[in-house]
């Protein structure tokens, strides 16, 4: 797909068809692509945790997320949980090396997020990035380590709901050019 075709295409979906399967290797490939997005140092702190199984899956969002993001995620084919390294990115020998510290982790895994959701879209595929969750009981469910921070869920499946273009801000609101 032609790259400003997929960024427009590109829509947070909150419904699913039920009962499709994703391709197990189609999701490998997704992550892969993914995994292709610049780090610090290319150190690559980016985790991700995918559940596929139905039951798991129903479980999952059961336990782990608010009414509100359990009736978004209940059909989605697949769930990918997203965390990174903490003390990894932005650091040398465990020292910060500027005042972000762990936000350049936090940066990393965004970057690493965004090409995750238009390798998905290229694919077939949509997403919902959920930020609401809670990350003790994800830590617990999925048993990631403490030296993680956990970021998203991002529910995957095929779109069951007619997505239209959202209204974005001038760019002159949010953009300073500095110009001769």
């Amino acid at each position: 797909m032609e790259f400003e075709t997929l960024i427009r295409e590109r829509r947070s979906v909150r419904r699913y068809k039920e009962n499709t399967p994703i391709d197990h290797e189609l999701l490998v490939s997704v992550l892969k692509q993914a995994q292709q997005a610049p780090s610090w140092k290319n150190l690559q702190p980016a985790r991700s945790y995918v559940i596929e199984d139905p039951q798991v899956l129903k479980d999952f969002i059961g336990k782990t997320l608010p009414a509100g993001n359990q009736a978004k995620a209940i059909n989605a084919s697949a769930i990918i949980v997203t965390s990174f390294v903490q003390n990894r990115s932005g650091f040398t020998n465990d020292v910060p090396d500027n005042e972000l510290g762990n936000l350049w982790g936090a940066y990393d895994l965004g970057l690493r997020d965004a090409y995750l959701i238009l390798a998905a879209r290229n694919a077939g595929l949509d997403t919902l990035i959920m930020g609401l969750r809670d990350g003790q009981k994800i830590r617990s469910f999925l048993n990631i380590p403490e030296n993680e921070t956990i970021a998203s869920v991002i529910a995957v499946g095929y779109r069951d709901e007619e997505v239209h273009d959202r209204p974005r801000k001038d760019l002159n609101d949010v953009t300073v050019f500095f110009r001769i």
